[in-house]
């Protein structure tokens, strides 16, 4: 069952509009917005979270970030060679 929706009135520059209206394929434009408004929600709510997590216990180091990026990529090669661990 989909979810309630309204009907709004935005404004955006007419190049943007245009490009999305070009993209947003047979789903229609509405879709189209609807989707990348969802994932700047995401977006918001996700750099919340950050925010909350480094207030409470210090900033996120660029270390830290490349060991989890390390740690994304070969649980991404581990997936791609179907759960085994040969390279």
């Amino acid at each position: 069952m989909s979810e309630p929706t309204g009907k709004y009135s935005i404004t955006m520059p007419r190049d943007i509009a245009e490009a999305a209206k070009a993209r947003s394929g047979p789903s229609g434009l509405s879709s189209y917005v609807a989707a990348a408004v969802a994932r700047q929600v995401e977006r918001d709510n996700l750099n919340e979270l950050i925010q909350v997590a480094e207030a409470e216990h210090g900033p996120i180091t660029d270390e830290e970030i490349q060991a989890l990026r390390d740690q994304l990529h070969q649980a991404g090669r581990h997936q791609a060679n179907g759960g085994s661990d040969a390279a």
